[in-house]
């Protein structure tokens, strides 16, 4: 009982009263009797009495911590007074001027919008919203939330303790907060009241003490801690559970009992409830967001629910952030101040929100009502926010809640415009300081400049690299800083770290950032250099590894990204399956270490964009002593060295076949014997062909086997070995045009995993020492005679099956490796008649950016490649495998209109398919 009389020692019952006031009553309306002198003490006394309660009224009226208008009557008549009693009294409070509470004046109606235009846009996009979040997320009436199993039992024991936060200024509300408080359903653990410099904390202190509950406390400052200081309140907190007030929000009686119920479920546990929430704005036609509070714009967002546009909720709705209220565990409050706010003037409630999605993966949710029954809604009178000015509707706040949002949105905040419509871009750079800027710049500019790209950039911000030093170095406008338009995104990073010196901060921010950012722009690849601060390659790596969306990180020597600018031509489908490609060099060698060492010579100065590359030495059993010491000593940065020497002579056709052995789908063979050299540009090719045709999964390419990085200068299967010069055979096509051919190069190439796999079952089932038993005889080829040759089986495995090679096409045969004709096992051997010009083999490397020599500076896409068979006579990849069928030599007998297919993990055959 909130009034309580001081004095109490005799309790009298409420007839005995009105008897003693009627009696007075009738006693004046009479006259004197003989026996008035026996009544007159009755009378003194009554008189006495009467005196004593209007004098007990009459203080506590004057009182600054009581409102008797109300009240008095209430109080009194649970004491003594019956109602018939109690009008008389109510009487006399009327005559005495009112204090202590007061409540708001609503003398109304509930704004209502009639623009046509703008409620239909409106209950459009309410719309959407609900019928994206009922497909992705679910979404649950109120009765539906209820029925659901919570944690919090609250019919028996197990009930949660709720610290309740009202938040007091200007508006006069308390009392309506704290008499719906005092009558929920569920009990509240505590009542905090806080006021921060208000100029009417005096009468709100007096209206909390008048309540007399130990339960109920006041907290004021005369420094105004705005709109964060009942946050930090919230911190000291040992209840299970927060539900923080504005001024403006009277909740039904039922409002902490849902609210709980709700949080204990599983699926929103880890959330943030209330009665009031806003959908940020949505991306416009030209790119950029408008503002939240721009008029008559679908893409300005919502405010849910909205009475004036006649949006109510009859379902949980995820929403953006959420306003006037908040229902949350006591352990995420403390999720609001692991980031500096933007600022503390404005949009704590977007603050909130935005750090529980990208530290705690918490969503936002506003609850849905009973639109019968008053006491389920948290904002029971939604008028009263329309009492006195609120501080958004202020040009320069309006500004400031922009930024704020933009900034969010901007930094990894995952809104519901990122949720529903999920963008897709090619790639996203990321550069923590200017240099880093610098050294991306080429290939940030080459993204921007191919048409058909996306690509952003993504700086640290702050003391670190802010957008304004960055824009400058890409030769943008600063401007490109303040537009509400993905361009170069701050993140802000010192919002987080501050001065500080440990790793961790940066480590979070950087990784919870990166994390929102790829989940919102699902970019093929995150692009930096590759001597990045060690603490932002870890966050970087976490934030890709753990997206779902198969983002890979790239990381690129500064030296090698002017050299990579071809990665801008790959499709965004390949892009991603730039980690997967593990190349590794196997060398061929016995006894020339003056050729080798110009090979491993001619390798260390190539650019391998940051890869691990291992490099394999493959010696027979007569090596000598020189090649010995230099293998030994040879020192190889690139990735591990590994050495093997046979015991038993095996000779060319094993040496070659046995030096490479792929371990995966990923793993490319290149083959090199000692008389090769290598351009500095030849890894770049590789990469760049494998990436286009063998792992984009829009490049169909099941027949190439492998890329040379030779282009030759003679028809090497026919016996009168005819000049061939590529660049003239395809000008009408383009002079620099790759192609394919149906012949495998054994002067630098590389082989793919599954063909290489294929090639060791067959040689094993057709290996002969005399050539001439081996079935496979193509028709005019030299290849029939070869003896000891591991290239004849692989020609004849290619033959058959209708493979090809890729072949680089350049001006004057010029390509990524050259053959120095050295004497070997076949060159100057004596069973060899055939007489070698060093001119016809030997060809230029490339030195250039041979990208800029391509059609239209880069890779054909891989249906516009020329084909042509053994004899360099242009025929398609379907009549390349016509002429396999039709010789019908292979290891499974076929029909003429049938080829063998293999199983690729073990590249034995499997049965007979028409091609």
């Amino acid at each position: 009982m909130r009034l309580r009389m001081s004095r109490n020692h005799t309790k009298r019952t409420g007839d005995y009263l009105e008897g003693m006031i009627s009696d007075y009553y009738f006693m004046q309306g009479k006259p004197k009797t003989k026996g008035w002198r026996a009544d007159s003490s009755r009378l003194l006394t009554c008189l006495q009495f009467m005196f004593a309660i209007y004098a007990t009224s009459l203080l506590l009226y004057m009182s600054p911590s009581m409102d008797l208008r109300g009240r008095i009557s209430q109080h009194l008549s649970k004491f003594v007074l019956t109602p018939h009693v109690v009008s008389r009294v109510q009487d006399v409070g009327r005559m005495i001027e009112s204090g202590g509470c007061e409540y708001e004046k609503v003398d109304f109606e509930q704004k209502k919008s009639n623009d046509s235009v703008t409620i239909k846009m409106k209950k459009e996009l309410y719309q959407e919203v609900l019928d994206f979040q009922s497909k992705s997320i679910g979404t649950e009436t109120l009765s539906e939330l209820m029925a659901m199993k919570s944690k919090w039992d609250l019919k028996g024991p197990n009930l949660p303790r709720i610290t309740v936060i009202l938040n007091h200024f200007k508006r006069k509300t308390l009392c309506a907060q704290l008499d719906s408080l005092l009558n929920q359903t569920l009990p509240f653990h505590h009542v905090w009241v806080v006021f921060f410099g208000s100029s009417i904390g005096t009468s709100l202190k007096q209206i909390v003490k008048s309540y007399n509950n130990s339960k109920i406390s006041f907290i004021s400052s005369n420094y105004d801690f705005k709109y964060y200081g009942r946050f930090q309140m919230a911190l000291q907190t040992e209840a299970d559970l927060v539900y923080i007030l504005d001024d403006d929000m009277i909740p039904g009686k039922k409002m902490l009992e849902i609210l709980a119920h709700v949080a204990g479920t599983d699926k929103y546990r880890n959330a943030v409830l209330g009665s009031i929430g806003r959908i940020l704005p949505f991306r416009q036609k030209d790119f950029t967001f408008p503002s939240y509070r721009k008029f008559r714009s679908k893409e300005a967002g919502l405010y849910v629910p909205d009475p004036a546009y006649d949006i109510t909720v009859d379902k949980v709705v995820r929403v953006d952030f959420l306003s006037s209220s908040w229902f949350l565990s006591s352990e995420l409050v403390k999720t609001l101040f692991i980031e500096t706010p933007f600022t503390f003037t404005t949009g704590e409630d977007l603050h909130l929100s935005y750090q529980l999605q990208k530290y705690r993966d918490a969503g936002s949710f506003v609850l849905p009502v009973d639109p019968d029954d008053k006491e389920t809604w948290g904002d029971s009178e939604h008028r009263l926010a329309y009492v006195s000015e609120t501080t958004v509707i202020f040009k320069d706040i309006v500004k400031v809640r922009d930024d704020q949002w933009w900034k969010a949105l901007s930094t990894g905040y995952v809104t519901q415009w990122a949720s529903m419509y999920p963008q897709s871009i090619d790639a996203l750079f990321y550069a923590h300081s200017v240099e880093e800027v610098q050294a991306l710049a080429p290939l940030i500019v080459k993204f921007k400049a191919t048409t058909g790209k996306k690509a952003y950039l993504v700086v640290s911000g702050g003391q670190f690299c802010s957008c304004e030093v960055a824009a400058p170095v890409l030769k943008w406008s600063k401007n490109v800083c303040n537009e509400r338009r993905f361009k170069i995104i701050d993140l802000g990073i010192h919002s987080l770290s501050g001065g500080s010196n440990s790793e961790v901060p940066i480590l979070q921010a950087v990784y919870a950032s990166m994390k929102g950012m790829i989940k919102i722009h699902n970019p093929s690849v995150v692009i930096t250099v590759s001597d990045i601060d060690p603490n932002v390659r870890k966050a970087l790596s976490l934030a890709t590894e753990t997206s779902t969306n198969g983002t890979t990180l790239v990381l690129l020597p500064k030296e090698s990204v002017s050299k990579a600018l071809w990665i801008a031509d790959l499709r965004s489908t390949a892009l991603p399956y730039w980690n997967r490609m593990k190349l590794s060099i196997n060398i061929i060698t016995q006894n020339r270490a003056p050729s080798l060492l110009r090979l491993l010579t001619s390798l260390n100065n190539a650019f391998y964009l940051g890869d691990t590359v291992p490099i394999t030495f493959n010696m027979d059993s007569k090596v000598d002593e020189a090649t010995l010491q230099l293998v030994k000593s040879f020192e190889w940065a690139h990735g591990p060295k590994i050495i093997r020497r046979r015991i038993i002579q095996g000779g060319l056709i094993r040496a070659v076949s046995e030096s490479w052995y792929p371990s995966s789908d990923d793993d490319f063979g290149l083959l090199l014997e000692d008389d090769i050299e290598v351009s500095p540009f030849y890894y770049l090719w590789i990469k760049y062909t494998v990436l286009s045709y063998y792992y984009d999964p829009k490049a169909s390419l099941p027949e190439l086997s492998a890329v040379s990085l030779y282009t030759p200068r003679l028809v090497e299967v026919v016996k009168e070995r005819p000049k061939w010069n590529p660049t003239e055979f395809f000008k009408k096509i383009h002079p620099n045009t790759p192609y394919l051919q149906q012949l495998p190069c054994s002067w630098g190439a590389v082989f793919f995993p599954k063909h290489w796999r294929e090639f060791y079952a067959y040689m094993n089932m057709r290996f002969t020492e005399n050539a001439k038993e081996n079935p496979v005889q193509i028709p005019k080829s030299r290849t029939n005679g070869w003896q000891a040759s591991w290239k004849k089986f692989l020609i004849d495995m290619m033959y058959l099956r209708g493979y090809v090679s890729l072949y680089p096409n350049f001006p004057n045969q010029t390509s990524f490796t050259t053959n120095h004709m050295e004497p070997g096992a076949h060159i100057s051997a004596k069973d060899n008649v055939v007489q070698h010009d060093k001119s016809d083999f030997e060809v230029p490397l490339m030195q250039q950016d041979f990208t800029k020599l391509l059609p239209g500076g880069k890779l054909p896409q891989a249906s516009k490649l020329p084909s042509l068979n053994l004899f360099n006579r242009a025929v398609s990849l379907k009549g390349l495998k016509a002429a396999g069928a039709k010789l019908g030599k292979d290891v499974l007998e076929c029909q003429e209109n049938e080829i063998v297919v293999v199983n690729h993990e073990t590249g034995l055959p499997s049965h007979c398919a028409a091609f």
